[in-house]
């Protein structure tokens, strides 16, 4: 019996110590992997313990050993751009990683709209796609992941990829036309590494140590530190958002109640309500009604176009849907913020009449179809307009769905999932898009945001490597009269962060839509990145990196002339017209619109009814539509205000 058990031991020891002593490597250092340039870049991994390691790349060799607990790590010589190269790393076994390329590695970080990827904005860059192939530029998808009990030494999953009109697809649109602009001005191989989670609060991606000076988020994160607390809320999520939609659907008439389904393109109608889309539902007799409605309309095709594939525009709708077409299911979408873009098969148009319906479920607040969108069908060529009357009924009344607790944006989950991993890897710099789920908390992101640069700095352990960041844009309906919204308030305080070194900020208060936290213009953000880049990370000293910014003030008899850095080639009106939105204010501080004019270089600010003006603000509001200050470089203004009122 003995010997048995001592064989089985012996069995055991050998099959599953190579598991523990093979030779591994971080998912980041991987095929087609960027590394930087010009720096002396680290290698790392694991191996058994004290195990000898041995790295060929280029014409080097490099050799050290694992510690006690099989942690290894050598250091490379700086390289100057270029590649493809192989690396040999060889301990009790051998990998090899090949095409390798030496440039410039930049972090896109964020939430949502540095997350959004190529795909989501594909209808307005379809040239783009298809003409992206390009070995120099690569993608590392950082799996979205959070922990908080403690830094993770690796990432879940993940591959470099090269671009391509596939590949390409998953691409950050953000980081791709920063990373194509860069590329295309200096010819230097770029790797993107895109660790961002849509709707992510800016404290989910600091480390605990960091977030010991913000004591809500640090007191938060001990807590959610408790698994058994995140499975109970999880769970009671889960049940509860069930429940409402097993309900839901139950008492939907025109789902299991009816005789004949809603969607049925033969139901008699003459009985339902008539609605203008797009537009929401709360502005019809149902009122502000939480639930299903279903929603239908009749359209006509041509002969020519009968029988086609086509593609099915429907703007957004708030909050989900699911569409059918002459009873034909066509698509569905569960949440509010994508593009409904569906595919209508080959074979469901006919000639002459067809009937689209639309079941609408909506768990809270106004619920229909967003403004503004494109409503439409696309076959053979033509454009079938959807816009107008629609027929309505409502399926059911539910009580509002109170939102699920999304514990993945809980401080320091994303940093140590997310980002810690990627802390030996040398980089550029980063481009950050975020601040949304911070909008409501502005006065914390003036330190917030500062700590979450210099945590990034002193984690990476590089510098003061260039951080540049995407100033909030346009959002929200514009306003009839001067405002004081949200959005201006925390793009001022973004706009604070740029006292750092090596700062740099892209405007894009031209760049938003006001029906939607996610525009799709995506391609000059990504330039106006590169533009600063060229300047902070590059060292051109020739290049007009920045918009104008609000330099100084002066009251002259009733007007007040405005100073600004970063003219470039001179201030000029876009489109030639009159300056539009800047608003000025006496004693009173009761902002009213102002005329302004570009003079001297400077800008001169009045109202013939304000004798005695003390401050002005230009662009100040969540959506200053027509803002219209740039320099000739055709950057704007960033917004500002002259005053500091609390």
């Amino acid at each position: 019996m003995k010997n048995k058990i001592f064989s089985s031991i012996l069995f055991l020891t050998l099959f599953i110590f190579p598991l523990f002593a093979q030779l591994k490597l971080p998912k980041i250092v991987s095929d087609g992997m960027v590394l930087q340039r010009e720096s002396a870049v680290q290698i790392w991994g694991w191996a058994a313990k004290n195990e000898k390691i041995s790295i060929r790349f280029i014409d080097s060799v490099y050799q050290t050993s694992a510690d006690s607990l099989g942690n290894w790590k050598v250091e490379l010589a700086p390289s100057p751009a270029g590649g493809p190269y192989s690396m040999s790393i060889s301990a009790s076994d051998t990998i090899i990683i090949n095409d390798i390329l030496i440039g410039d590695v930049w972090i896109c970080s964020g939430q949502s709209n540095m997350e959004l990827p190529m795909k989501r904005v594909s209808p307005i860059y379809e040239t783009e796609i298809a003409n992206s192939e390009n070995n120099f530029i690569r993608h590392f998808e950082v799996p979205d992941k959070y922990n908080f009990n403690e830094p993770q030494k690796d990432l879940s999953a993940g591959s470099w990829q090269k671009a391509n009109p596939k590949n390409i697809l998953s691409f950050t649109a953000v980081g791709y036309f920063f990373a194509k602009e860069l590329y295309d001005k200096y010819k230097i191989p770029i790797g993107l590494i895109n660790a961002s989670l849509g709707g992510a609060p800016a404290e989910a991606f600091m480390s605990e140590e960091a977030l010991k000076q913000f004591p809500n988020h640090f007191e938060e994160l001990q807590k959610f530190k408790d698994g058994s607390l995140i499975a109970k809320i999880e769970s009671q999520d889960r049940v509860r958002i069930q429940a409402w939609y097993k309900l839901l659907n139950e008492k939907d008439e025109g789902y299991y109640l009816s005789h004949t389904s809603w969607k049925d393109p033969l139901l008699n109608t003459s009985k339902w309500s008539l609605m203008k889309i797009p537009g929401y539902w709360s502005n019809t007799k149902l009122g502000n009604v939480n639930g299903v409605v279903w929603f239908r309309k009749e359209f006509r095709i041509p002969s020519s176009a009968a029988g086609l594939p086509a593609k099915l525009n429907l703007g957004r709708i708030v909050d989900a849907d699911s569409v059918f077409v002459n009873g034909v299911f066509v698509g569905t979408t569960g949440y509010q913020y994508p593009p409904r873009r569906y595919e209508i098969p080959a074979g469901v148009l006919k000639k002459g009449k067809n009937i689209i319906v639309v079941r609408v479920i909506n768990e809270q607040g106004e619920g229909g179809f967003v403004p503004d969108k494109p409503y439409e069908i696309n076959v053979g060529g033509k454009t079938i307009n959807l816009k107008g009357d629609w027929k309505y009924r409502l399926g059911c009344v539910m009580e509002p769905l109170a939102s699920q607790t999304f514990v993945r944006w809980k401080p320091a989950g994303l940093y140590n999932a997310m980002i810690h991993p990627l802390l030996n890897f040398n980089i550029k710099g980063v481009i950050w898009y975020q601040g949304e789920s911070n909008v409501s908390r502005a006065e914390e992101y003036k330190t917030l945001f500062p700590a979450l640069i210099n945590n990034w700095r002193k984690s990476w352990n590089q510098g003061d490597f260039p951080f540049l960041f995407v100033q909030l844009p346009n959002f929200l309906e514009a306003q009839k009269q001067p405002s004081d919204g949200g959005w201006a308030r925390f793009r001022e305080i973004q706009m604070k962060a740029l006292s750092l070194p090596k700062t740099g900020m892209a405007v894009a208060i031209d760049l938003g839509e006001w029906n939607d936290v996610h525009p799709l213009n995506k391609k000059d953000v990504g330039k106006r990145l590169a533009i600063s880049a060229q300047k902070i990370a590059y060292g051109d000293d020739s290049i007009v990196f920045s918009g104008p910014i609000y330099k100084s003030m002066e009251i002259v008899d009733n007007k007040i002339i405005i100073s600004f850095d970063h003219c470039g080639s001179g201030l000029v009106v876009k489109g030639g017209r009159e300056l539009k939105h800047f608003a000025i204010a006496g004693n009173d501080m009761k902002f009213v619109w102002a005329k302004a004019k570009i003079e001297n270089g400077k800008v001169v600010v009045w109202n013939d009814k304000i004798k005695n003006p003390v401050a002005v603000r230009y662009a100040w509001a969540n959506n200053p539509e027509g803002a219209n200050l740039y320099n000739k470089e055709g950057l704007p203004v960033s917004p500002f205000r002259t005053d500091n009122i609390k």
